[in-house]
């Protein structure tokens, strides 16, 4: 072992920069439609990892855009492991008051889509010490230029109005880097526009073992490479038109009860026109509510709509509205009969963190061993 200073790190080459250019994503989607061939035949080489802040109660949005995901992928074998991130609620936020409801808000909607806790295991940031330390050693392998170039902390940067930026903000990605390699996941499902987020992940599970590999051994990595599952992410728009966001109030929760959800719809957008159509360039209101139905029922989103015809948007709702309810009614009666447990729900979570536990103490170990920090 060297006494000299570890060389500088050199991030010219901009590789979370290259993750968005042309090249470097036919090459993403490339191997993402590999992946998704060899999980038809291989499941079982494949872990992944995805989660949640609990900074408010699961709606539509995450429903089509990622949960139904989760469940195909553990019904197809794939070893599957879900954060609920709520130590990340704290990067933007001073009060953690209603953090432990939603938590298990999120743990009860997991449970209710059909998650099965003997095949997924379901984990909170907070609870897995071994996760969070290994922040340390991740830290010293990026420059605070990347950081400050990731897509999240820069958004955070330029909505902050001059406000200082936190720390925890700040490296907010190396912590992602931590969810995803300290269960050592190698594929993690998210929308091109995440492909920057995976890459800063990728540049550190190369870094580390570029300067440390196993002790002795450093052709033998001690983390894998995460690979994009790249989704056609579903964009719904929220009830008022704008982007579906828990903090906009504009979003049907899937706890909503039947009536809670008609009337969530009955104020919805449309326009003036009588006429349905499904064009979302041009009626991206109208479109949305026949996309809704759609979804929920597996139609054709321009039979929905020629369907209705001169039927306004009267018709259009109500429709949705009872596509909607039918669809989540078993999810919701699942839902009200887990909440009636919630010593049950805790030892969910219990044996998740339990079970997240085990791994990250491993991996912490082979961290330790690797930069030659065993000293017993």
């Amino acid at each position: 072992m060297t006494d000299a200073p570890a060389a500088p790190l050199d991030d010219s080459s901009d590789a979370l920069a290259d993750s968005t250019s042309d090249a470097s994503l036919a090459r993403s989607v490339a191997r993402s439609a590999q992946i998704e061939a060899d999980l038809e035949t291989n499941p079982g080489r494949y872990r992944m990892l995805t989660g949640d802040r609990p900074t408010g109660h699961l709606h539509l949005g995450h429903y089509f855009g990622s949960l139904r995901n989760r469940l195909a992928l553990q019904e197809k074998g794939v070893d599957t492991w879900v954060l609920i991130a709520d130590y990340q609620v704290i990067t933007d936020r001073d009060s953690v008051d209603s953090i432990p409801e939603r938590v298990f808000s999120l743990l009860t909607d997991y449970l209710a889509i059909g998650l099965d806790p003997a095949r997924t295991t379901i984990f909170a940031h907070s609870q897995v010490p071994a996760l969070n330390q290994l922040m340390l050693p991740f830290l010293s392998l990026v420059t605070d230029s990347e950081l400050r170039r990731n897509p999240t902390v820069k958004a955070e940067q330029d909505a902050a109005g001059g406000r200082p930026m936190s720390g925890l903000m700040l490296t907010y990605p190396v912590h992602q880097a931590a969810d995803i390699l300290f269960c050592k996941a190698n594929v993690v499902p998210v929308g091109k526009d995440q492909l920057p987020h995976l890459e800063q992940t990728r540049v550190v599970a190369r870094r580390f073992d570029e300067r440390y590999g196993r002790a002795g051994d450093r052709s033998a990595p001690v983390f894998p490479t995460p690979d994009a599952l790249l989704s056609e992410v579903t964009n719904l728009l929220g009830t008022d038109g704008t982007k579906m966001s828990k903090s906009r109030g504009n979003v049907i929760e899937l706890r909503m009860s039947a009536d809670e959800t008609a009337r969530a719809i009955k104020k919805a957008v449309t326009d003036a026109d009588r006429r349905i159509t499904f064009d979302p360039a041009n009626r991206p209101e109208v479109s949305n509510l026949v996309q809704l139905a759609a979804l929920t029922s597996g139609r054709d989103p321009h039979e929905i709509a020629e369907e209705i015809g001169d039927g306004g948007s009267g018709t259009l709702k109500k429709l949705v509205t009872e596509s909607v309810n039918e669809h989540l009614a078993p999810l919701r009666a699942r839902r009200a009969e887990l909440e009636t447990d919630p010593a049950g729900l805790r030892r969910v979570l219990a044996e998740g963190n339990a079970r997240a536990n085990e791994v990250a103490d491993a991996t912490l170990a082979e961290v330790r061993e690797a930069m030659q920090m065993v000293y017993a």
